[in-house]
């Protein structure tokens, strides 16, 4: 579906940014894939790696609604991934997220109905569901936007989805990146929250091939979340260096021991497919009635039992130090 066509990614430089469009040129012939950031010097150094004559590099910010307006101009699907995803940071410059995960999902919405843009798809959290920080009250509020969106576009054919799931093996930020740099320094011992923490797991590759599939799955409204393995911080630790110690250092503000996908709260919105969920629309989207348990590929679901939690604790699928080891070398 993205052959000869025009693919925007916000925050397009990150991690994501980076494997997505890997993904894109290897699969598809796009007409552009445009790359809106506002880092200069992350847009340059991209540029060695991806200057193939479709893509575009765009300075911008989401947060400047003009530059949205301009950039989304004939572009068919928009993936936004911009965000300020830093739990401590949000917490300590909390009116900088709001800015960029609030106002600037609405203001991808606005350009996007704009430009009649086909469908745009927004990364969420595991953190926006049931929330304790302000990183992930955010994007819970971002979600909301682009659920809501669907019924802002009158006549327009644009619609709007969100994906959510959890961390993503060695992305920027994440723990796996300081472990090794720790077992490198020759450390003595590595530093974890608390022993009995858990996390979801997905590989970057897992990420985007999910984000792409519900481009044709998405009818518009649904949160899609993926099936995935759970670990234990103290397993993972253990993985990168099992002769090594652990230090408890604590959990750190706006951290939680265990993360949540599918609230109990929202189990009867939530309908289960054989390798993902997704969570429906609470509100009524006029002139417009989906059957969300079956897709636009044809494939069907169930709604899940009341009270369903699908969380990292709770997951039936743990991974062992081996099998964590295999998945970054995967990812």
């Amino acid at each position: 579906m993205f052959d000869n066509k025009s693919i925007l990614i916000t925050g397009g430089t990150g991690s994501f940014g980076h494997k997505y469009t890997k993904t894109l040129l290897e699969r598809y012939k796009p007409k552009r894939i445009i790359i809106l950031s506002r880092d200069e010097l992350k847009q340059y150094e991209m540029q060695q790696i991806f200057n193939q004559s479709c893509m575009r590099y765009f300075i911008g910010d989401v947060r400047d609604f003009d530059r949205l307006v301009q950039a989304f101009k004939d572009v068919d699907y928009v993936i936004h991934a911009a965000a300020m995803k830093q739990v401590p940071a949000a917490e300590y410059n909390p009116m900088e997220c709001i800015k960029t995960n609030i106002n600037g999902a609405e203001n991808v919405i606005k350009a996007a109905i704009n430009n009649n843009v086909k469908k745009v798809i927004a990364l969420s959290t595991d953190k926006a569901a049931n929330p304790i920080n302000l990183y992930g009250a955010t994007k819970l509020a971002s979600d909301k936007l682009f659920t809501a969106a669907n019924n802002m576009v009158g006549s327009s054919e644009t619609r709007f989805a969100t994906v959510r799931y959890g961390n993503v093996v060695g992305s920027r930020g994440s723990v796996v990146p300081l472990f090794k740099k720790l077992v490198k320094q020759g450390a003595t011992e590595l530093p974890i929250t608390h022993p009995d923490m858990t996390r979801f797991w997905i590989t970057l590759q897992q990420g985007v091939d999910f984000v792409l599939k519900n481009f044709d799955r998405m009818q518009g409204g649904e949160i899609f979340i993926p099936k995935i393995p759970s670990i234990r911080i103290a397993d993972l630790a253990k993985a990168y260096a099992p002769h090594l110690k652990h230090h408890i250092v604590g959990i750190r503000p706006g951290e939680k021991m265990h993360e949540i996908m599918c609230p109990g709260d929202d189990s009867h919105h939530t309908i289960e497919f054989d390798d993902h969920f997704v969570i429906t629309p609470s509100i009524r989207f006029f002139g417009k009635e989906h059957d969300y348990s079956t897709n636009e590929l044809g494939e069907e679901g169930q709604l899940v039992e009341s009270g369903f939690e699908y969380h990292s604790g709770n997951n039936q699928d743990f991974l062992s130090t081996e099998e964590i080891i295999s998945m970054d070398e995967a990812k």
